[in-house]
């Protein structure tokens, strides 16, 4: 029954409308699956099991209920802890598409002058069209934007005005949906309906599916890529405890 109501919601819901009125049930959720096997390193919860989560195919042990991080959230915090200054230095950051499990942690972090962007979410402090940023060049140090680009109708244009207001020496952290069984990224005008961007590229909203060329892409946008497999470089024991995506390459983007 869960499975299918998350399946449900998730195709068919926008993800800001579903966070924005999930998080108390599913805290309240959370309490029921308190254990030990997992631990959530965001909120430093643990839990017997996770939620599961997906549209077309859900995922076991997805979901952590408190801080609802997926996957990739909780390997790109412990990239940001680990691997960065993120958490220690003086730095403007521009996060796009505000993920709930990142944003009140991130805006309480004195080291950051945090700005959150956004076109429709409610918790955009500015609203705005990432394909025409509204900063002047060169205003970041960093620039987190996750599963974005596969919604914009030029992913080039995005990813050139990211490139425009990072910092030189500042990184962006750009994560989009990836088929890696696929060379090169998949983009047919023909696939214009709901129906068949489901069909093809795995949610109803998407306007591409990338491939295994998406590094190069953003290269071709002018960023110095770091194709960052740090998900390998952890112990088996720990991705498997904070439930980790196995495969998950981290995009970091710098700027010359």
């Amino acid at each position: 029954m869960i499975k299918f109501l998350i399946s449900f919601t998730t195709r068919f819901i926008p993800r800001h409308h579903l966070q924005l009125f999930a998080a108390f049930g599913l805290r309240t959720l959370g309490m029921f699956y308190r254990g030990n096997r997992f631990e959530d390193p965001i909120s430093g919860k643990t839990y017997r099991k996770l939620l599961p989560y997906g549209r077309t195919n859900v995922r076991e042990n997805a979901l952590a209920p408190h801080s609802m991080s997926l996957e990739r959230h909780r390997l790109i915090w412990l990239y940001l802890r680990e691997q960065t200054t993120f958490f220690s230095a003086p730095q403007r950051v521009l996060h796009i598409a505000p993920e709930y499990c990142f944003l009140k942690l991130f805006k309480k972090q004195k080291n950051l002058d945090y700005t959150t962007a956004d076109l429709i979410s409610p918790w955009a402090d500015v609203k705005m069209d990432v394909q025409a940023i509204p900063f002047p060049d060169s205003q970041f140090d960093v620039v987190i934007c996750n599963h974005v680009l596969e919604h914009v109708d030029s992913d080039y244009k995005a990813m050139q005005e990211i490139r425009r207001v990072l910092k030189p020496g500042g990184f962006a952290i750009l994560q989009v949906p990836m088929d890696l069984s696929m060379e090169r990224t998949l983009e047919d005008p023909a696939f214009n309906t709901p129906e068949l961007r489901e069909k093809h590229y795995q949610q109803r909203d998407h306007l591409r599916l990338y491939g295994r060329d998406y590094g190069n892409r953003l290269r071709n946008a002018g960023f110095i890529v770091d194709e960052n497999d740090y998900v390998k470089t952890l112990p088996a024991n720990l991705v498997e405890r904070y439930a980790l995506p196995k495969d998950e390459i981290l995009y970091v983007c710098g700027k010359a």
